[in-house]
């Protein structure tokens, strides 16, 4: 309940704060390529239902539905701003909505894809799938995109061992440092 009031709070203040920057860069999207300012992404959340999770475009539309890393050719797919609002986390501002209705919260295993069945189903083997999904977690400090499924399992579930309102806060720090230094992103 505690972690449910600060992720509520925060977010309507982050959301306030951050209004006209999500404005600009919405903004942006929009006039560097054609198609919508936000990309709705199927995602698994709480107990391995599916929710509807908003970014910023960073895509060409069209580009397949699937993690960045297993595109044949990602930068390809980049919209002309795509590899800075990756860079940058700026594409997981709208995130923040997601948090305000309670499908996400701002720590917790990153949700997968709707199509990362070998993800979900170790997720689920090991009890992940009881979480809410976050904007970061223990696995996004520790590696982020480069991890391999096997390893984000493990801080995963590591994660879910060690979970606390103190534990949350020390993560949030690092991923605050992993994004001033562009750390582990994937572009």
């Amino acid at each position: 309940m505690l972690k449910r009031l600060f992720d509520f709070g925060v977010a309507c203040a982050a959301t306030v704060i951050l209004a006209l920057p999500i404005a600009v860069v919405a903004l942006l999207v929009r006039l560097t390529s054609p198609g919508p300012a936000l990309y709705w992404s199927d995602r698994v959340g709480r107990d391995n239902v599916i929710f509807r999770m908003p970014k910023f475009r960073s895509m060409q539309v069209g580009t397949p539905a699937m993690a960045t890393h297993l595109l044949a050719d990602p930068k390809s797919h980049l919209t002309p701003i795509g590899s800075f609002l990756r860079k940058s986390s700026l594409d997981e501002l709208p995130q923040l909505w997601s948090i305000l209705v309670g499908d996400m919260s701002f720590v917790g295993p990153r949700p997968a894809l709707f199509n990362q069945y070998d993800l979900v189903a170790l997720r689920t083997e090991c009890g992940v799938h009881e979480l809410v999904p976050g904007l970061t977690g223990w696995a996004q400090v520790n590696g982020r995109d480069e991890l391999p499924i096997s390893e984000k399992v493990n801080l995963d579930t590591e994660y879910l061992r060690r979970r606390s309102f103190s534990f949350d806060l020390y993560i949030l720090w690092l991923t605050a440092l992993k994004v001033i230094r562009r750390d582990g992103v994937s572009h």
